[in-house]
């Protein structure tokens, strides 16, 4: 490693200011006006602190709208570089550490968090309404979850990622599995609630971003594990996301989909945004195949009551 850039790294890590920011980022993601509120600092003086970060290489920056997300660079292994992995693992242990100023900056990262979760808190309530209503129409959330993690296995994945993450419930749930994930969705209102389930959860090693399901910015073969739940039914091309989620896998990767079984609630179309009634299993077979996958595991989870105005559950596993 060339000297010049393990001095870029010491310098920047190498000031008050920047140091707190390093700790605060090491225990989640935060705008630069929450940095701002958080500091009591100014945000072109935050905006400038973020960049040598940045530059050296011990920060992550993402653009969500108008809104930019920081964060600590995710790869702190064995492969990066010595002095960046050092400096990563001796922020996170400051983090923990007993002092006053840190202490400070903790109890206002707490408050942001409080903040975060009341908004999302907020728009989730003012559509909890249409949202239970379409739950009650199939099995129980907790029962699909369970068969969904029972297909993947136990077996620990690099990376996992969630393709219309939603509120971020697969990213919870797998998150004992995965060393890292990202889930991605076009929603911000979704993403911020999906946010804020994961502070409650407190789970750091899961990341939601802006993003378009059917070009996500990921090399190919990256993924080992690659979920869309209940997300096909509400897109003009589902074949295409499919082919982005296979175009991510590595070789011996899995596909997760979950979605509904053909059906005939045409409510669901003018009332929730559905633009397809369920998938057979030939439709997702025939996906796989053209993404040069094998459908190798199909789950059917039937509502437990006769009534026609209930949904069948599908999950299709495919490697």
């Amino acid at each position: 490693m060339a000297l010049d850039v393990a001095l870029n790294i010491f310098r920047a890590i190498g000031e008050e200011t920047r140091l707190r920011i390093m700790v605060l980022l090491s225990r989640g993601e935060l705008t630069v006006s929450e940095i701002t509120s958080i500091l009591g600092q100014s945000q072109p003086r935050v905006s400038r602190h973020l960049k040598i970060l940045a530059d050296a290489g011990l920060v992550e920056r993402h653009r969500e709208g108008a809104w930019m997300f920081y964060r600590t660079t995710a790869d702190a292994g064995d492969n990066d570089e010595p002095p960046r992995q050092a400096v990563l693992r001796a922020v996170w242990d400051m983090a923990k550490a007993d002092d006053r100023i840190l202490a400070r900056d903790s109890d206002r990262f707490d408050q942001v968090r409080v903040a975060r979760a009341a908004q999302a808190a907020a728009y989730f309530e003012e559509n909890a309404g249409e949202w239970n209503r379409l739950r009650n129409l199939h099995l129980p959330e907790q029962d699909i979850e369970a068969r969904i993690l029972d297909i993947v296995g136990s077996n620990p994945v690099d990376l996992f990622i969630d393709m219309g993450t939603g509120t971020g419930r697969m990213l919870e749930i797998f998150a004992p599995l995965y060393s890292s994930a990202v889930g991605y969705d076009l929603s911000p209102e979704m993403l911020a609630i999906a946010r804020a389930n994961l502070d409650q959860a407190k789970i750091a090693h899961a990341q939601v971003r802006h993003g378009d399901i059917f070009s996500l910015p990921l090399e190919a073969s990256t993924a080992d594990v690659v979920c869309i739940h209940q997300v096909l039914h509400f897109l003009g091309d589902p074949g295409a996301a499919v082919a982005e989620g296979a175009r991510l896998l590595k070789t011996g990767g899995r596909l997760i989909i979950s979605d509904f079984a053909p059906h005939d609630l045409e409510f669901l179309r003018e009332e929730h945004a559905h633009r397809r009634l369920g998938f057979s299993d030939a439709e997702v077979s025939d996906w796989c195949a053209t993404s040069k996958l094998k459908l190798t595991q199909v789950e059917t989870l039937s509502p437990i009551s006769a009534d026609k105005q209930r949904l069948t559950v599908k999950i299709w596993r495919c490697e």
